[in-house]
């Protein structure tokens, strides 16, 4: 069982409001979804969570790129909403891909080893590890730190609701 919901920060505090996420496939698609909650250009935390087996916060400040953690990546890896946070800059394989970009350019004129390379990037896709990935420091400044964000377990959105201010307006939605 999943739940999601926004919470888009105003003037006058958190607004929540639940989410559906059937429709969003990637992560720039719940960063539109997250702006499209503040009109403003506020913050907006995206909180997903599959029952207790793990949990994920994406913060969405205006334009800038949208921030994620998640408690669990093998667990969130298993699922379908886990998956469109798990993007391989999250998971650190953007440096990886850099080295391969070289090897696409082809400098020796042929094309031999490129399925090579390929089936080793396919071997680093399945690597997901077990516990937190991501910016823990995505709360600091709205009054969760990095090692409490990282000891949450069960009950971790309650727990950020409570630190934010926010446990009223989520519980609304939940």
């Amino acid at each position: 069982m999943y739940f999601a919901a926004l919470l888009a920060r105003t003037e006058d505090g958190w607004e929540a409001s639940d989410t559906e996420l059937d429709d969003v496939e990637t992560l720039s698609d719940l960063a539109d979804l997250a702006r499209e909650a503040s009109p403003e250009e506020d913050t907006v935390l995206v909180l997903i969570e599959q029952e207790d087996s793990w949990f994920g916060v994406v913060r969405v400040d205006g334009e800038d790129d949208p921030r994620i953690f998640v408690s669990d990546a093998a667990a969130a890896a298993r699922s379908s909403y886990g998956e469109i946070l798990l993007t391989d800059e999250l998971l650190g394989r953007d440096s990886e891909a850099g080295d391969d970009d070289l090897d696409a350019l082809d400098l020796d004129g042929t094309e031999d080893g490129e399925d090579e390379d390929a089936d080793e990037d396919a071997g680093t896709a399945e690597a997901v590890p077990h516990g937190p990935v991501g910016d823990a420091a995505i709360l600091d400044d709205l009054g969760v730190s990095e090692k409490e964000l990282k000891s949450l377990t069960e009950d971790a959105l309650t727990e950020i609701a409570e630190a934010l201010g926010a446990s009223e307006v989520l519980e609304t939605v939940r």
